[in-house]
């Protein structure tokens, strides 16, 4: 049986008419980096919150490394875990260090092994004495990652993690990602709505809107259903019906100029059959769909930021 790091029941949260998590379930497996999609709103930040222990839920239950949120061992589950929610959470008057070093006295960690080996994991090895509020964005966004992976947890959340971010922030905060998944065995859950970026780090996805869980899936599945196509246009797509299934090709018909074929034809052969029917090829092109486009159609062609 697949062992997951967090799963949530049912889950439920009201704040006065607003329900902001509404029967939420999720599964997050170890050793993924978990995507967690949803517009500004749909209830990410409040899941996160949650597990963390900010906020209670109104009703329904999680599990963290299988202890329920109700049972006093959550605690020391707790601690396995390290987040990022919101915004970092560092001293901005403080050297890279020091904010670690405080962190440290905070989990009452008997000595301050390891703050070395930390900073050079998250690339802040070389700031010295320079203060927090003197790091770019993406330093922050880094320090605030190492704050929490003090005390060494195996889980990591991250909440939004590369909103406002410039190019090359966002390159530094991805390769450090995966890096501490790959390397460090770190299960991580990310929320984002940036899906592009997304796409280039999950192994699973949860679609979350207006509360709840639409649909999870891993990035194999979701590859299976984003899979690419040609796209071509011609001057008339029942011709090109007729020619595809002689062919025995899979093909979706768009519109009466526009098909999707789910494999490479043989161009030669496929011109040749298309002239006896009458119909011409006016463009192909290879397509795939992005996982935004899966993500608007999966809600229907709700907008999302």
């Amino acid at each position: 049986m697949e062992y997951y790091v967090l799963k949530t029941n049912n889950l439920c949260k009201q704040y006065r008419n607003f329900k902001a998590l509404n029967g939420l379930t999720m599964n997050v497996p170890r050793g993924s980096v978990y995507g967690f999609v949803g517009k500004n709103g749909a209830g990410k930040t409040t899941l996160i919150r949650l597990i963390c222990g900010l906020q209670r839920p109104s009703s329904g239950d999680y599990e963290l490394y299988g202890i329920k949120n109700n049972e006093k061992d959550i605690s020391q589950s707790r601690r396995r875990m390290g987040a990022v929610v919101e915004t970092p959470s560092i001293y901005l008057d403080m050297t890279a260090k020091d904010n670690l070093k405080q962190q440290y006295r905070v989990l009452g960690l008997p000595s301050f092994d390891g703050i070395d080996e930390l900073l050079e994991l998250v690339g802040l090895e070389n700031t010295g004495k320079k203060k927090a509020k003197n790091f770019s964005l993406g330093m922050r966004q880094r320090l605030g990652i190492a704050v929490a992976l003090c005390g060494n947890p195996d889980f990591l959340v991250l909440d939004e993690p590369i909103n406002g971010l410039d190019p090359q922030g966002i390159i530094e905060i991805r390769e450090l990602i995966l890096k501490l998944n790959r390397e460090k065995k770190i299960t991580v859950l990310i929320s984002s709505h940036i899906l592009d970026e997304l796409s280039r780090l999950a192994t699973h996805y949860g679609f979350i809107d207006e509360g709840r869980i639409v649909k999870e899936m891993s990035a194999e599945e979701l590859e299976a259903a984003c899979r690419k196509c040609v796209r071509m246009t011609v001057t008339n797509t029942q011709a090109l019906a007729r020619v595809l299934d002689s062919m025995n090709i899979e093909y979706k018909i768009l519109d009466a100029t526009t098909a999707d074929a789910y494999a490479k034809p043989n161009f030669s052969q496929l011109v040749s059959a298309l002239a006896e029917e009458n119909c011409e090829i006016i463009s192909m092109e290879e397509h795939d769909e992005s996982l935004e486009s899966f993500y608007i159609s999966l809600l229907g062609g709700a907008e999302h930021e």
